[in-house]
């Protein structure tokens, strides 16, 4: 049974995976409808080249532990990566949210992840020239182009993983925040070990035509969400689904293998949050655990 934890503040002790059960505690009632912003799309290029597909590993934001250098942290871009390297380790493939690689949050969470003794790479999407952007509330149809556009990242920085001497392939974890989360959710691939959804809800809403989501019934899925996110959760006045949960709870309802953790009152962007990190790094220890 898919289990969600439901943090009262952002303190908290390590984490004690006991959890309540999907269900027992009502969702955040809907707010009374109001008028959607206007949103706005700049950009021409709506779908990588072979070249910025390229291009997008090249540029990758790369953190490898202590344990795949033999000696410090190695921070960077994939196309430095020191020539001799130890390992294997195992690597979280992440991708980034529509800002891109800029946010402070993704390199303080990738050092966190090495800390733990795992590598981490973040393809640069933006190593499209003129790539695509936008303020929300678009039309659906845009936002799937760039759903496909995302999604086309992963195959290239997969098999760079796979060839690299340091990456074990058998400990492999797909991960994206926001944007980036959903063609994680999507992905209908075997490679990964597990998935980690940050600030993305699994439901259909105004960013999706439908969710589509393909998670394997037996990989173990984390998804963290703030409980007032204010895109996903329905605080969210033009969320467009009155329904809605606010986190991939019913998406996972009958994942034996999933964890749910809503962090009240936390922003958008929650990567290097004590209780996100405390949850996560739990999930991972018990998924990468040899």
């Amino acid at each position: 049974m898919t289990r969600i934890l439901r943090f009262a503040a952002f303190t908290l002790a390590p984490l004690a995976l006991a959890a309540l059960v999907a269900g027992c505690a009502a969702p955040t009632p809907a707010p009374k409808a109001a008028a959607a912003p206007v949103g706005e799309i700049k950009g021409t290029a709506w779908a990588h080249t072979p070249q910025s597909l390229a291009a997008s590993v090249q540029n990758a934001a790369v953190v490898l532990p202590a344990q795949a250098t033999g000696g410090t942290v190695y921070s960077g871009k994939w196309s430095a990566i020191p020539a001799s390297t130890k390992g294997p380790v195992p690597v979280v493939l992440f991708l980034h949210g529509s800002s891109g690689l800029g946010l402070k949050a993704i390199g303080d969470w990738q050092q966190w992840l090495a800390a733990q003794g795992i590598a981490s790479v973040a393809p640069d999407s933006f190593a499209l020239p003129d790539h695509v952007t936008y303020k929300s509330p678009i039309d659906k149809a845009s936002y799937e182009r760039i759903h496909a556009l995302r999604a086309s990242e992963i195959a290239p920085a997969l098999a760079a993983i796979q060839a690299a001497p340091w990456a074990d392939r058998t400990r492999l974890v797909l991960a994206g925040t926001s944007e980036g989360a959903v063609p994680v959710a999507r992905y209908t691939g075997k490679e990964f070990a597990a998935r980690l959804l940050f600030a993305w809800s699994c439901e259909p809403n105004y960013f999706v035509t439908e969710p589509r989501n393909a998670f394997e019934p037996d990989k173990p899925v984390l998804n963290v969400i703030s409980s007032v996110d204010p895109f996903f959760s329905p605080s969210n006045t033009w969320l467009g689904n009155a329904q809605a949960k606010g986190s991939c709870a019913d998406a996972l309802k009958d994942h034996k293998n999933a964890v749910i953790a809503l962090i009240p009152g936390a922003p958008h962007t929650l990567l290097t949050l004590p209780p996100v990190q405390a949850v996560t790094g739990g999930f991972l220890r018990s998924v990468l655990a040899r």
